[in-house]
């Protein structure tokens, strides 16, 4: 009697099949005697005659005259001499005479003089001839006719009759009934019923079908789907039988009552009738669990490292998820800790119908431990080896990780240099020296495939006081390899145009570190100034980017300014334009650990901005600016996050008079306190023209619900802007409004708008701010 078999699992489903294993033979046919089979007898083979084996000495056979003999069976064979038949002589006749004697012998006239009669079925006649079948003639002229010119050939298009009433009423409702299901939901942590509805053929079909044998054809898959999840789950053994009911009535059963073979009948040979059930009977039967549980691998540093990643236990049920899973994790350890070439082999699984247990055995190749060697590159190279290793986070010697190898081909596809990269370990062959535990170093092959190195880019955005503003960049990002990029940029806005170009090296000498030259002009033209400037600057920084965002970022630089610029002298009572030449270092930290930099939903961020100035416009006047930013977000839900920014400012050193006023305090606008104007609020001229401040203070919050695609914002923002070297906290300025996310794979677009509480005389109703990003 069979008692145990083997199993294995789909990996791409999730979902087990079953193979018999073992066959036992009956006890009659283990214990009966061998057969003995003897070689022929040795034959000897006659030119001519077919071999006839040789009888034993000792036989006695009898006497058995010949049926025929060979003279007389010589002379009833006809000659093949055919020299003498005259037939064979006479020439073939024409194909218009066989065609003749054919018609004449079809009309049973005799054949002509100097005809022969001719044997077979009649063929088409021509002339005289009488026929008794109106074949057509084969000297047809309309044969002979040449065919018309392709461009006059007329096709007559095929109509197809449209669907009609009767068809469309033969289309058949039914619903679905799952019956003994409820005992295997109880038994797992899966909803099964849930499971087979997501992927049921019945199911898909939304209750309609063209007829009968469609739902018996979705009926059978089904059947086949639910065995399925069910020995994904354990049951080995579950069986399930289907059926169609009818009106009411059982139609019947697909399987035999004693399971075999299924019915010849089925239901698409009996007439469609409205109101199919399709019905599927399940009995789990038997849940298995796992019994013995071995790996066979060879030893490994430490000893216990495959068994602690394998998490199966003895006892727990057999779920194609749980044991794949758990594969899947000794080949992620296995390269973390030092074993590049690790490979898990074909599990094998031996149940035992009768304990219901199932005895899992895994091979595991470890292959050799390994440290970190050499690095080398093929491809189409963006930059070299020597580069590549900048990128690297490991050394050599140092023990083999897979997960630094991943950090590494995320380096190099932050680039934005390639359109593809592999990094895959090769061996050397070379022992590490004074190694104890015996491991060799391994060579980080990279194979590159460089994309396209330019790139044009624009953004556009739309601010109340700021007007319109669209910015247009073409950077070459390889151009002084290695990542030395050149980048042009133009700005032109109803308030602000200019142009530039910047020098940019990233990865400079260091992972993540990016040395910049910066050459532009711009002119702006605000209510706060109007200011013609040219700036050089340079700067050297450590960066987030929308692809690898840092959890510490720092950036340090110095920038050299000539600015003319409009400014209200309350000496004169009007405003006029003055010449500021000002030299600046700068040093800003920053310490992020929010999860997305355009579009955050937890953590939080500080950035805090140093920069000692000096001012030549009539001396040398040295101030310091100073300002730190803090944001921070948290999910109530899925759907629903909050967030909250405030920002601190403030001028040291110098009189506000001493100070350029594109480089004083401002607030409003939509990265400030919105429902105000950019630049808008703070100390004012006597024309209500804002004019800057040396300090600065605002806060806001948001209440952000997103739905797909798409989400909606509510805020409140506050801020004020005074002449004073430190925030006052007085005369606050609040404004409220609600602003409209679309979520793209680049980040959300922003459209805000809100208006000032308690709004004073010149203030607009309603203010609107477009851009790229959440407002913080």
């Amino acid at each position: 009697m069979l008692r145990r078999k083997r199993v294995r699992f789909d990996a791409c489903a999730g979902v087990v099949a079953t193979a018999l294993a073992l066959t036992a033979l009956p006890a009659w046919a283990q214990d009966a005697a061998p057969v003995a089979v003897s070689p022929p007898a040795e034959t000897k083979l006659e030119a001519g005659k077919l071999p006839v084996p040789a009888a034993p000495p000792e036989a006695n056979l009898p006497a058995v005259d010949p049926v025929i003999s060979d003279e007389a069976f010589n002379k009833a064979i006809p000659s093949l001499d055919v020299a003498d038949d005259a037939e064979l002589d006479r020439p073939l006749e024409s194909i218009e005479e066989f065609e003749r004697q054919m018609a004449s012998k079809q009309a049973g006239a005799k054949p002509t003089e100097g005809q022969r009669a001719p044997a077979g079925n009649a063929a088409l006649a021509d002339g005289t001839a009488t026929e008794q079948i109106g074949d057509a003639p084969v000297n047809d002229p309309e044969l002979n006719k040449p065919l018309p010119p392709i461009d006059q050939f007329q096709v007559e298009p095929v109509q197809f009759a449209e669907a009609d009433e009767d068809d469309k009423a033969a289309e058949v409702a039914y619903r679905v009934e799952v019956n003994g299901l409820d005992k295997a939901d109880a038994e797992t942590e899966t909803d099964l019923r849930d499971l087979f509805d997501d992927l049921s053929a019945l199911g898909s079909g939304k209750g309609k079908a063209a007829n009968a044998a469609m739902v018996t054809a979705r009926l059978t898959e089904d059947e086949v789907l639910l065995e399925r999840i069910l020995a994904s789950e354990g049951w080995f053994g579950a069986r399930v039988r289907t059926r169609l009911s009818r009106g009411g009535e059982a139609s019947q059963d697909r399987e035999d009552e004693d399971g075999g073979e299924p019915a010849t009948q089925s239901a698409s040979a009996r007439p469609a009738a409205p109101g199919l059930t399709a019905v599927l009977d399940v009995t789990p039967g038997k849940r298995y669990t796992l019994g013995s549980i071995v790996i066979l691998a060879a030893p490994t540093i430490p000893a216990d490292l495959v068994s602690r990643n394998l998490a199966l236990k003895t006892g727990e049920p057999i779920v194609a998820q749980r044991v794949q899973g758990a594969e899947a994790q000794i080949a992620v350890a296995l390269p973390q800790e030092g074993y590049p070439f690790a490979e898990v082999g074909q599990r094998d699984v031996l149940l035992d119908r009768d304990t219901g247990q199932g005895d899992y055995t895994l091979p595991v190749t470890v292959g050799p431990r390994a440290r970190f060697g050499d690095i080398a590159t093929t491809g189409d190279l963006a930059f070299d080896a020597k580069h590549v290793g900048v990128l690297t986070r490991f050394k050599r010697g140092e023990l083999y990780d897979s997960r630094k190898v991943d950090d590494l081909r995320q380096a190099m596809v932050a680039t934005g240099l390639f359109s593809s990269v592999a990094i895959e370990p090769q061996r050397s062959g070379q022992k590490v020296a004074d190694d104890p535990d015996g491991a060799e170093y391994v060579t980080m092959m990279v194979t590159q495939d460089a994309g396209p190195p330019r790139t044009i880019a624009g953004t556009l955005g739309y601010g109340t006081g700021q007007g319109l503003r669209a910015e247009a960049t073409w950077t070459h990002r390889n151009m002084f390899r290695p990542e030395g990029a050149l980048i042009a940029h133009g700005v032109a806005g109803t308030q602000e145009q200019g142009a530039g170009v910047t020098f940019r090296r990233s990865n400079a000498g260091q992972r993540d570190r990016t040395f910049e030259l910066t050459a532009e002009a711009l002119h702006t033209d605000y209510e706060a100034y109007n200011a013609y400037t040219g700036r050089l600057a340079a700067r050297i920084a450590r960066d987030s980017t929308p692809i690898w965002q840092k959890k510490l970022t720092y950036a340090a630089g110095v920038e050299l300014l000539a600015s003319g610029e409009e400014d209200y002298d309350f000496a004169l009572g009007k405003r006029q334009r003055r010449t500021f030449y000002i030299a600046a270092l700068s040093g800003q930290l920053g310490f992020d650990t929010s999860d997305d930099l355009l579009n955050p939903t937890k953590g939080y961020r500080l950035t805090t901005l140093i920069q000692p100035e000096g001012s030549l416009e009539g001396g040398f006047t040295p101030y310091v600016r100073a300002r730190i930013d803090g944001s921070a977000y948290y999910s109530v839900s899925k759907d629903v996050v909050l967030a909250g920014r405030v920002r601190f400012g403030t001028i040291q050193g110098a009189a506000r008079n001493d100070i350029a006023p594109s480089r004083r305090f401002y607030a409003g606008g939509g990265g400030s306190v919105r429902g105000f104007g950019y630049q808008e609020l703070g100390p004012q001229d006597p024309d209500g023209k804002p004019i800057g401040g040396r300090s600065v203070n605002e806060a806001a919050a948001e209440v952000r619900y997103r739905f797909g695609n798409f989400g909606i914002v509510g805020f409140v923002d506050v801020g004020q802007a005074y002449e004073s070297t430190m925030p006052k906290f007085s005369d606050l300025r609040y404004g409220a409004g609600i602003g409209g996310r679309f979520y793209t794979n680049f980040g959300p677009m922003r459209l805000d708008i809100a208006t000032p509480i308690n709004r004073r005389p010149g203030e607009a109703r309603v203010s609107v701010y477009v851009s790229i990003g959440q407002a913080f």
